[in-house]
C-alpha cells in the first residue's frame, strides 16, 4: 500500500507553499500528492510559479499526483450561468492536469442549497452533471471521483447517496472519495460500503476525529486528529478491512486532516509528522 498526502493537513501552515510540498513530500516517503486548489491558486496568483514550472517538477521527480482536490459545489446550479462557470473551471482544471501529469479530479457537491431538494432530485441531477463532465475528461484519461462530504449542509452528505448517484452514472470514470471522517460525521451506513464493489471506491482520505455526535454544527472538519492520536474514535482496522474485503484497488492511503493546532507546526514538520502517521498506519491495518 502506497502512501498519500492531502495539502489539507498543512494549507495553513506558516509561508506555504505548494512547491515546498512536494519537496517535503518527496523528501519524507509520501508516493503521492493531492493538491489542494486552494492552495494552488493562491500560490499562482501570487506568481510564487507557473503552472508549467509545477508540471516540470513532477517531470524530474519520483512524487506523483494523485489528484486534483477539487471542484467544489459541482452541482444542484439554478441558473444556466452558474451552470456554464462549472464547466469552465472544469475546463481549466483540465488544462491543469495535462500539464501536472494528473488523472483525478475530486468533486465536491453543493452546500447551502436555496432550494429544498429531496434525495430524488439531488441525485438525478448530480447524475446529470456528471455525465456531461465525463465527455469533457475521458479524451484526457482522467477520472472523476466524488466526495461525499458529512456535514447537514452538503447536498451529497452520506456514503450511500453518493454511491447510488456513482452506480447510476455508470462509467468508469466516475467513483468516490472514501474520507474516513465524513463517513462517521453523518452516520454513513457500514452495511452500504460492506455490500459496495471496490471498484467504485477511487481514493482512500485517512483521518481520525474526537468522538463528536453525528450531524452536530460543530462537528466540523476541525474536529479531525492523525489517526490513533488521543480521542480518537474511528475503527480503523473495520475501515481498513471492509477495503480490502470490496476489493478496493486504488493502493493509496492519503493522510487528510484539517485541525488548526496542527497549523502550528511548520510546513515541513506537519508533513513529516503525517508521513510518520500514515506510514504506522498502513504498516498496522493494511
Amino acid at each position: 500500500m502506497k502512501i498519500g498526502f492531502n495539502e489539507g493537513c498543512n494549507r495553513f501552515c506558516k509561508d506555504h507553499s505548494v512547491l515546498k510540498d512536494l519537496e517535503y513530500c518527496e523528501k519524507y516517503g509520501f508516493d503521492y500528492i493531492d493538491v489542494q486548489s486552494e492552495c494552488l491558486n493562491r500560490d499562482l496568483e501570487a506568481g510564487k510559479y507557473t503552472i508549467e514550472e509545477l508540471g516540470a517538477w513532477f517531470k524530474t521527480h519520483k512524487l506523483k499526483m494523485l489528484s486534483y482536490n477539487a471542484l467544489i459545489f459541482f452541482n444542484m446550479k439554478q441558473t444556466q450561468a452558474e451552470k456554464d462557470a462549472v464547466m469552465a473551471e472544469l475546463d481549466e482544471i483540465i488544462r491543469r492536469c495535462n500539464i501536472l501529469d494528473c488523472k483525478m479530479i475530486v468533486v465536491v457537491p453543493s452546500m447551502d442549497l436555496p432550494v429544498h431538494a429531496t434525495v430524488g432530485e439531488i441525485k438525478d441531477d448530480a447524475v446529470a452533471v456528471l455525465k456531461e463532465m465525463v465527455k469533457k475528461v475521458e479524451p484526457h484519461g482522467i477520472k472523476l471521483s466524488l466526495e461525499f462530504c458529512g456535514a447537514p449542509s452538503m447536498s451529497i452528505n452520506r456514503f450511500e447517496y453518493a454511491y447510488d448517484i456513482v452506480k447510476a452514472v455508470d462509467s468508469p470514470s466516475v467513483g468516490i472519495t472514501l474520507d474516513q471522517y465524513h463517513f462517521h460525521a453523518m452516520a454513513s451506513q457500514w452495511e452500504s460500503l460492506e455490500k459496495a464493489d471496490g471498484k467504485y471506491i477511487f481514493v482512500w482520505h485517512l483521518n481520525g476525529m474526537e468522538d463528536m455526535p453525528c450531524g452536530a454544527a460543530y462537528n466540523t472538519d476541525e474536529k479531525r486528529l492523525w489517526p490513533g492520536e488521543p480521542g480518537d474514535c474511528l475503527d480503523h482496522q473495520r475501515y481498513a478491512d471492509t477495503l480490502k474485503k470490496i476489493g478496493f484497488t486504488g493502493d493509496v492511503c492519503t493522510i487528510e486532516v484539517f485541525r488548526p493546532a496542527y497549523y502550528a507546526l511548520s510546513q515541513e514538520e506537519n508533513v513529516k509528522k503525517a508521513a510518520e502517521v500514515t506510514r504506522a498506519h498502513v504498516a498496522q491495518y493494511c
